[in-house]
C-alpha cells in the first residue's frame, strides 16, 4: 500500500494556470516528485489569444539540473547559465501552443526546489511580462550513491568540493589553424568555432598585418567584411552544428613578398545581457584532418590552458588630455535579443564639476517621443560631462542628447522612424566624424527596447 501511494505521488502532475490580461493563459505541467539521477519532462501550454508576433518564455532552474529540448513549436530553445529560454519571432497561428523539454537531475541531489517562469509578449506596441507562480518539486535521493556525496539542491552551487559541481561538456572556444601558404603566394586561414549552446548573434574579428587583403573562402553563412585590416564574420544565426570551421585567404597587395602573417583575434557572443569575448587560440594543426572526437579533445585541451575570458570594453577615440566617457564598440546586431542593447564601458573621472556639467546639459536632456524610433548612441559614462565641450570637435550635424539609463549617462543623436534611415546615418557618422563605434538604439514611447523588438513591432527589415 505504501509503495502504491509513493507511486501515485511520483506520477502526480501539478497543473498551474496563469491567466494574463487579454485572454492569454499559460499552463505549467511538471511532476510533484522526481528521483535523483533521473529525468523529468516540463510541459508549457500556451493559449495565446490574439498574439501573433514576438513572444518569449524564460525559466530559471537550480544548479544541478540541465535542460534539453523535446518539442519547441518553432521556438528558438536555449539553455545556458541555468536558464531555459524559448523565443518566438512570430508565434505559431494555433490557438494553443505546446512546448516540452527534458530536465536531468544530478544523482547527488535531494531536497525541494521550485520552478516558475515569465512569459513576455508584445501587444499594441507595448511589451508585457507576467510572472508564473512557482511550483514545488521534491527530489528523492538516490539509493545507489554514497550518502556522503548527497547534498541538498539549495546548497549544491555553494559546494567547493572538486568535481561536485556539474560542468558543461564543451565550453565556447575558438581555435585558429596556423596560417599556411596557398598556391598563389597567399595564405589560408582556418578558424574552428566550438559554440556550445550559443545559437545567435556572434562575431569573429581578426586583425591582420598591413600589406595583406582578405577574401572569404567559407564564411559558413556569416556576413564577411574586411576593412582597416580587420576581418569580420558576423552571424545573426549560427550554424546548427556544435562546432564548425570558417576560412579566408590573405593575399599580399601588389604581389609583394611578405612574411607569414601574425594574426590576433577574438570570438564574441552573448551571455545574458553581456557581450563576451574569448581569444582565438592558434595551433599548428590541420583542422581538416580532425573528426568529431578529435575536435572535442582539441577543444578540451585548449580550454584547460589559462586563456582569459573578457567582456568587450569600450575604447576612447580622442586621446586628448580632457577626461571623458569612453565610446561604445558594441555591434547593435550582436545585442538584438537581449534586454539591453549595449555593453557599458569603464568610465574615466570627469574633471568638469558636476554642477557645471549639469547646468550645461539641462537643455540637452533626451525627451520621449511617440511610437517606435531609433537613435544613434555615441558614448556612455558614469558621470555627466559638458556635452558642448566634449562633442564640439567631432563634426556632428545633429544635437547630442543625454539620458540616464541603468546607472549610465548615455549620449545619442538623431531620431528616425525607419531603421534603414538610422543605419544610413550611423554609416554617415562613421565616415565623417571621429566616432567609429556609434551604434543604433531603439525606443518605444521614450522607453528603451531592443532593436529586434522594434523591428518586429514595425515589421521593418534589418540591414547590415
Amino acid at each position: 500500500m505504501v509503495k502504491l501511494v509513493i507511486t501515485i505521488l511520483n506520477l502526480l502532475v501539478i497543473l498551474v494556470w496563469q491567466i494574463f490580461p487579454g485572454g492569454v493563459s499559460v499552463r505549467l505541467d511538471v511532476p510533484a516528485e522526481v528521483q535523483a539521477g533521473s529525468e523529468f519532462e516540463v510541459k508549457v501550454t500556451l493559449n495565446k489569444g490574439d498574439l501573433e508576433g514576438f513572444s518569449r518564455f524564460q525559466q530559471s532552474i537550480p544548479a544541478g539540473l540541465t535542460a534539453s529540448a523535446v518539442t519547441s513549436s518553432n521556438a528558438d530553445f536555449t539553455f545556458s547559465e541555468k536558464r531555459v529560454r524559448l523565443i518566438w519571432l512570430r508565434i505559431p497561428e494555433n490557438d494553443e501552443v505546446t512546448v516540452t523539454y527534458r530536465v536531468k537531475v544530478d544523482e547527488r541531489l535531494k531536497g525541494t526546489f521550485s520552478l516558475s517562469g515569465k512569459f513576455s509578449y508584445i501587444e499594441n506596441n507595448e511589451r508585457k511580462s507576467v510572472d508564473i507562480s512557482p511550483v514545488a518539486i521534491n527530489i528523492s535521493p538516490s539509493s545507489t550513491i554514497d550518502p556522503s556525496l548527497i547534498v541538498d539542491i539549495n546548497d549544491f552551487e555553494k559546494m567547493t568540493i572538486p568535481g561536485l559541481l556539474p560542468t558543461e561538456d564543451i565550453s565556447v572556444a575558438c581555435i585558429r589553424q596556423k596560417p599556411y601558404a596557398g598556391e598563389q603566394g597567399d595564405y589560408v586561414v582556418n578558424v574552428l568555432v566550438s559554440k556550445n549552446l550559443t545559437r545567435r548573434f556572434a562575431k569573429i574579428e581578426e586583425e591582420v598585418p598591413e600589406g595583406y587583403t582578405a577574401v572569404a573562402l567559407d564564411p559558413k553563412d556569416a556576413i564577411f567584411t574586411f576593412k582597416e585590416q580587420k576581418v569580420k564574420f558576423l552571424w545573426m544565426n549560427l550554424p546548427a552544428e556544435p562546432h564548425f570551421t570558417v576560412s579566408y585567404r590573405l593575399i599580399p597587395k601588389n604581389q609583394a613578398s611578405l612574411p607569414a602573417p601574425v594574426i590576433d583575434g577574438a570570438f564574441s557572443y552573448l551571455v545574458e545581457e553581456k557581450t563576451v569575448s574569448v581569444d582565438i587560440m592558434e595551433r599548428d594543426i590541420n583542422l581538416s584532418d580532425l573528426g568529431g572526437v578529435d575536435v572535442d579533445a582539441l577543444v578540451a585541451q585548449a580550454l584547460s590552458e589559462p586563456e582569459p575570458e573578457r567582456v568587450v570594453a569600450q575604447v576612447p577615440v580622442d586621446e586628448t588630455p580632457v577626461e571623458k566617457p569612453v565610446e561604445n564598440v558594441v555591434d547593435e546586431t550582436a545585442s538584438l535579443p537581449t534586454e539591453k542593447t549595449e555593453q557599458p564601458a569603464v568610465s574615466r573621472p570627469v574633471k568638469q564639476p558636476a554642477s557645471t556639467s549639469a547646468q550645461a546639459n539641462a537643455s540637452a536632456l533626451l525627451e520621449p517621443e511617440d511610437g517606435i524610433y531609433y537613435r544613434i548612441q555615441l558614448a556612455a559614462g558614469h558621470k555627466p560631462i559638458n556635452i558642448t565641450r566634449y562633442f564640439r570637435k567631432m563634426n556632428l550635424e545633429k544635437e547630442v542628447r543625454q539620458e540616464a539609463h541603468e546607472g549610465w549617462m548615455k549620449y545619442s543623436i538623431g531620431s528616425f522612424g525607419v531603421y534603414k534611415e538610422a543605419r544610413d546615418y550611423r554609416v554617415h557618422i562613421w565616415n565623417t566624424t571621429p566616432v567609429k563605434d556609434a551604434f543604433i538604439t531603439a525606443y518605444n514611447n521614450g522607453m528603451r527596447i531592443t532593436v529586434q523588438e522594434a523591428l518586429m513591432v514595425t515589421e521593418q527589415k534589418w540591414y547590415q
